[in-house]
């Protein structure tokens, strides 16, 4: 397969958010730990998405110089799986994370649901935890499965390959593109009627103050459900034909250009690195309180920049 023009373009755009990502997750994760107070759901799922979303951006690096070094992987086949594994793992980790963000957020807003128990901090580190361990456990399994059965030595890498021999790894790609579309339509529900109920409050509070907020929060869960879709929903919509195709005995034709429509697409599912950080600026007044005062302490020389965060005042983490 024959990558010469697509693997400039490929170098090019994964240059771009390698940078763009590096900075924005490093910035909001030095503010979601300068944010003293403690705290809530939401921010505590934020930060695992800022993590996760680092994790795949230090991948990143290796895809550009496989592709500046004319698709030849020089690391060997073990380090090969790992990279791509960790790569899969963090963006699918960074879908479940948001899903569970659109769940929290609806049952905060949805009075007719029981929500004392349901949302708490330590429930929430809990959830975060589990799905660490779980993504670290199908890592390891699919490294060692690799390392088991793939023994040939070979100078490729992320590439199209054939599954008929790895039918239990494609049964677990079926299974992710399926637990996409499950939290692709969860968010799809909950941000409609998320945004339904503030524009409701909106029109009932006309009067008051503060009833522009309502309007801009449900115009903010739009922006957050754009983000997911232009990122995710390509991928996922070709990725049953990929995955599909790998099964069967496909011509070397059609390898190539279902390999290079899943690469193409995969540019754009790496792309939400660099998405999300607006989305923590968009769901977390926190956040944008902390990058604020930090840029302002930065411009006008002052250096004491935690005690001027350490005064936040406690109450403000509760409209996140």
């Amino acid at each position: 397969i024959h990558e010469d023009t697509l693997s400039l373009v490929f170098v090019f755009f994964y240059s771009l958010i390698f940078v763009i990502g590096l900075a924005g997750n490093i910035i909001a994760l030095f503010a979601f730990f300068c944010i003293h107070h403690k705290r809530n759901s939401i921010q505590i799922y934020l930060l695992n998405v800022a993590i996760a979303d680092l994790l795949l951006i230090f991948c990143l690096p290796f895809r550009i110089f496989y592709h500046i070094n004319k698709n030849i992987w020089m690391l060997g086949l073990i380090f090969c799986k790992i990279i791509g594994t960790l790569f899969y793992m963090n963006m699918y980790i960074s879908i479940v994370l948001l899903g569970l963000i659109s769940m929290d957020r609806y049952i905060k807003i949805n009075k007719s649901i029981q929500r004392s128990k349901m949302l708490t901090t330590t429930r929430s580190r809990y959830i975060c935890c589990v799905l660490w361990i779980i993504a670290i456990i199908g890592f390891m399994m699919t490294v060692v499965q690799a390392a088991i059965t793939e023994q040939h030595a070979s100078t490729m890498c992320f590439h199209y390959r054939d599954k008929k021999n790895a039918k239990m790894e494609a049964i677990l790609n079926y299974i992710l593109v399926i637990v996409f579309w499950i939290v692709f339509f969860l968010l799809i529900l909950s941000y409609a009627k998320i945004a339904e109920n503030l524009l409701k409050i909106s029109k009932k509070r006309a009067d008051f103050p503060n009833a522009g907020k309502y309007s801009t929060t449900a115009r903010n869960s739009f922006i957050v459900l754009i983000i997911f879709t232009l990122c995710f929903v390509p991928f996922h919509l070709f990725r049953f034909v990929y995955i599909t195709s790998q099964l069967q005995h496909t011509s070397c034709y059609w390898q190539e250009i279902i390999h290079k429509c899943n690469e193409i697409m995969l540019v754009f599912s790496s792309l939400n690195s660099c998405l999300d950080p607006v989305m923590y600026f968009l769901m977390s007044s926190s956040v944008r309180k902390t990058v604020f005062q930090l840029i302002c302490r930065r411009f006008h020389g002052d250096s004491s920049v935690s005690e001027s965060i350490s005064e936040m005042k406690p109450g403000q983490s509760r409209h996140d």
